[in-house]
């Protein structure tokens, strides 16, 4: 259950320390003191979505943390231990948004992603807002709230999971088919283009490679007449070879070497362009024994450049690109020559995965159709109690068209409702009132928390559209609720509010030109006086204090019934 909640900084809210214990908590107040405030910071700690317009003026970042004992939830220890995450009595969700726009998520001191914090929150919060009765208007929502109440969830994932393999191989069955009527015009192309390229045999890296060596065959002439007359520049010629003259040279220095030592770091430097320059000679006349011209062979390298250019231009692309085209192209010819084999595998891949979906698709609808018939007795009961005696509800659900099939089923699920005896059922948002439909809403609200398994449920003003009677009731059943769960109430209804095992009040103070919200723990009397005021007007007299006392005590005697009851 939900035992501390810290809120810093968020909204008008500058710093607030909120304390839960067991059984049915509620907070009440003046219009506007801020009391969903509270709900909307706890929702940022359990991975709501946020904003830097949540942060209060002149601070730098909002931090909400959520405060759970674990100890009877062994759902949510079981999770932390499949996430490496630390698994202790005491769990903390932590958030942190900046005004940059960054926001931080931690459970237990580690830094998570968002979606773990949103996932480890659903197992320890339900959060049942004022505004839900609008959207039990649509269809999608009544669906949503049926398979919640019946726990479908792990049914529902695993059919999604069969929807999608299905669309998956049936789009891409589909795909090959529209495909097949250009199949032979392609395949033969195909095959005669890849047959061009297999003869060609053209490797990697052969173009350049083939004009290095055209280049060389056909400039023959010309390498070897310059190699030759270097070779006689620097060695032959008897005239005065450069090797003989720099030899000669050093060979003169040297003998002058006892006159200025200056000259012996030149002579080393001769001697060493002497090396060098006899070392180049050897390789020249290594060249020039290798070198000699080969007129076949340069016809034949000629062609090949010849063939590989053509083919490359009637491809439209460079020579050096001919190896890639040509995997490419066998690929295509290999993956369309397939096609038939893959064509039958998928068409039974198909055939199997929808009949996997349908089969339960069907398993979902048998469970929907039984729970649906629970589920309108126990709402039509709830209306009954509710002030709308006479009123009935009923589920209808309607098979979908086979282009219909979808994620979530076969089903079309509609709430009906007769708001007075006599009345013909009719669709939810054709019959009933805002009021009508807020003590509907209500009533389905608390059965499904009932039937679920979350341990802590935050009701924030869902009895709007409600009182008198009626109300009471709303607290009765709330309280009776917060016998198996941890519950949290935002309300206006003095009725509500004196079913409260804990009573908290929400102000709202301005010091200093600063708004900021405060909590109050209430004892007995302090109750009596808040309820006195959210009775009254303006002026509270003896006998709304009277009642009020009357409606804690009353509150007080009926739970001491239930719980001999119990005994």
């Amino acid at each position: 259950m939900l035992t501390h909640l810290g809120i810093r900084d968020f909204a008008i809210i500058e710093n607030l320390d909120l304390d839960l214990g067991e059984g049915m908590t509620v907070l009440t107040g003046e219009t506007g003191a801020g009391k969903s405030i509270i709900v909307d910071a706890l929702l940022l700690a359990l991975g709501g979505r946020a904003g830097n317009g949540m942060i209060r003026h002149g601070a730098t970042r909002a931090e909400i943390s959520a405060s759970f004992d674990l100890g009877k939830i062994p759902r949510a220890r079981a999770w932390l231990d499949e996430h490496d995450l630390e698994d202790a009595p005491d769990c903390v969700l932590r958030r942190i948004i900046t005004r940059e726009g960054r926001s931080k998520a931690y459970i237990n001191a580690s830094s998570v992603p968002l979606q773990l914090l949103q996932e480890l929150g659903d197992l320890l919060v339900d959060i049942h807002g004022q505004h839900e009765h609008q959207s039990l208007l649509q269809r999608n929502a009544q669906r949503e709230h049926l398979d919640d109440y019946a726990g479908h969830a792990p049914l529902l994932a695993d059919l999604a999971s069969l929807h999608k393999r299905w669309i998956n191989s049936a789009r891409e069955l589909d795909t090959l088919l529209r495909a097949q009527s250009e199949r032979e015009t392609r395949l033969t192309l195909l095959r005669y283009q890849v047959q061009e390229l297999d003869a060609l045999k053209l490797e990697p890296g052969e173009w350049p490679a083939l004009n290095a060596e055209h280049a060389r065959l056909a400039n023959v002439n010309r390498l070897l007449e310059t190699a030759q007359g270097a070779l006689s520049a620097l060695y032959e010629n008897e005239q005065g070879s450069a090797l003989g003259l720099l030899t000669r040279s050093a060979n003169e220095l040297q003998k002058l070497h006892e006159y200025d030592a200056k000259l012996i770091k030149l002579s080393e430097l001769l001697d060493g362009a002497a090396i060098q320059l006899h070392e180049a000679v050897n390789e020249l006349r290594h060249y020039l024994d290798h070198l000699e011209g080969d007129p076949e062979r340069l016809h034949k390298v000629e062609q090949r450049l010849a063939d590989i250019h053509d083919l490359a231009r009637k491809h439209r692309v460079s020579p050096d690109e001919l190896p890639g085209l040509h995997q490419r192209l066998a690929e295509e010819l290999a993956n369309i020559e397939g096609a038939d084999a893959r064509l039958e595998q998928l068409q039974k891949e198909t055939a199997a995965s929808r009949a996997a979906y349908l089969a339960l698709a069907e398993k979902l609808s048998t469970a929907r159709a039984r729970q649906a018939g629970e589920l309108q007795k126990l709402v039509t009961a709830r209306m009954q109690q509710l002030g709308m005696p006479g009123g009935r509800f009923e589920i209808q659900l309607e098979r979908v068209a086979e282009d219909q099939y979808a994620v979530h089923g076969l089903d079309r699920v509609e709430f009906l409702v007769s708001a007075n005896p006599g009345q013909p059922l009719k669709p939810l948002n054709k019959v009933a009132s805002g009021g009508e439909l807020s003590r509907i809403s209500l009533a389905i609200q608390v059965i499904s928390a009932q039937s679920g398994r979350i341990p802590t449920l935050i009701f924030d003003e869902v009895d709007v559209g409600v009182g008198g009677g009626v109300a009471e009731i709303v607290g009765q059943q709330l309280r009776a609720l917060s016998g198996q769960r941890q519950v949290l109430c935002v309300t206006h209804l003095p009725q509500v509010a004196a079913q409260g095992r804990h009573h908290i009040q929400v102000s709202k103070e301005t010091r200093k030109e600063a708004t900021n919200i405060t909590l109050r723990p209430l004892d007995v009397e302090e109750r009596r006086d808040e309820i006195a005021r959210m009775l009254g007007g303006v002026k509270i007299t003896e006998q709304t204090l009277a009642h009020a006392g009357e409606m804690l005590d009353n509150a007080q005697i009926k739970e001491s019934k239930v719980k001999r009851a119990k005994g």
